[in-house]
C-alpha cells in the first residue's frame, strides 16, 4: 500500500496544470459598511478610481488566463447585469446567473455552476469585491500536486492597531503601525475541482460546511501569498485600494479601464 501512494503523490507531482478558463464570481453582497456608496448599486459595483471593482476584478481574472466569467448575482442585480450588457474585458465572455432567493455564499456558488452548465474539470471562485496581483498559476499547480478538492488563496492577517513593543522592564522600545500578524485568512478567491461543487449547501456558506470537512479529510490546501490583497469593507479599504490601483497603472499593468461617468 505505500508503494501505490508513493506512486500516486509522483504522478500528482508529475502532472502538468491543466489550464482553468472559467471563473464563478460573487457579486451580489450588500455592502451595509459602505452605505451611502451602496445605495444605489451592490457592494462589488462601487466605484474605485471611477470603474467598478468588479471590473477590476474581472481584468485581474483576464490577466490569468480567465475566458469565461460567471457572475453570481443576488441584491440589486439589475445594476450588474446592465453594466455588464456591454463588453467592457477584450476576451472575456461575462453572463450573470443570478439568485432566485438568497442563497447565501455556498448555495449561489452551486446554483450558478449547475445554471451556467460548467463543465470544465475545475474552476476559479472568488468574491468580486476582492482586489488583488496573485497569479493563479501557482495555485492551480498547488491544487493539482497536492490532489485537493479545493484551494484557497492566504493572505495575511493585518493588525487593525498599531503595535506597541514593550520590554519586560516595561520601557517601551518603539512602535509599528497596523504590522502583519504570524496568521493567515482566506482571501476570497479559490481553485475548485467542479465536482465539489454539488456538495456545497443548496443554502449557506460552503467557508462553514464544506471546508472544514475537507480540511478534516486533508483534501483542502492553502497558497500563502505576499502579493497585494485587498477586500473594501470600509472607506478606508477604498481608498487603499484606489492609491494601489493609481500605481499600478502609472506602471503600465494592466491595462486602465476608461472611468465612468454612469454605470449604465
Amino acid at each position: 500500500m505505500a508503494g501505490d501512494a508513493g506512486s500516486a503523490n509522483t504522478k500528482r507531482a508529475t502532472q502538468t496544470a491543466p489550464v482553468v478558463t472559467t471563473a464563478l464570481v460573487l457579486a451580489g453582497g450588500k455592502g451595509e459598511r459602505l452605505r451611502p456608496l451602496t445605495d444605489d448599486r451592490p457592494k462589488p459595483m462601487v466605484l474605485a478610481n471611477g470603474v467598478p471593482i468588479l471590473e477590476h476584478h474581472l481584468r485581474w481574472l483576464r490577466s490569468n488566463g480567465i475566458e469565461r466569467a460567471i457572475l453570481l448575482t443576488g441584491y440589486m442585480a439589475e445594476v450588474v447585469q446592465a453594466y455588464f450588457s456591454s463588453p467592457r474585458v477584450e476576451g472575456l465572455q461575462v453572463e450573470c446567473v443570478p439568485e432566485p432567493t438568497p442563497l447565501g455564499r455556498g448555495g449561489a456558488f452551486r446554483n450558478g455552476f449547475i445554471q451556467a452548465g460548467v463543465d470544465d474539470e475545475m474552476v476559479i471562485g472568488t468574491n468580486g469585491d476582492v482586489v488583488t496581483d496573485q497569479q493563479l498559476a501557482p495555485m492551480v499547480d498547488l491544487h493539482v500536486r497536492t490532489g485537493a478538492l479545493a484551494t484557497l488563496l492566504l493572505t495575511h492577517m493585518v493588525s487593525p492597531f498599531g503595535i506597541v513593543d514593550v520590554g519586560d522592564d516595561g520601557v517601551v522600545g518603539g512602535f509599528e503601525e497596523k504590522p502583519p500578524l504570524p496568521y493567515w485568512i482566506n482571501g476570497g478567491a479559490y481553485v475548485l475541482t467542479s465536482s465539489l461543487l454539488t456538495d456545497f449547501p443548496v443554502e449557506g456558506d460552503h467557508e462553514t460546511s464544506v471546508f472544514p470537512r475537507l480540511a478534516r479529510e486533508g483534501r483542502i490546501a492553502g497558497h500563502r501569498s505576499e502579493a497585494f490583497w485587498r477586500s473594501v469593507e470600509s472607506l478606508k479599504d477604498l481608498r487603499e485600494l484606489e492609491a494601489h490601483l493609481a500605481a499600478s497603472l502609472a506602471s503600465g499593468w494592466p491595462a486602465a479601464p476608461a472611468p465612468l461617468r454612469r454605470l449604465y
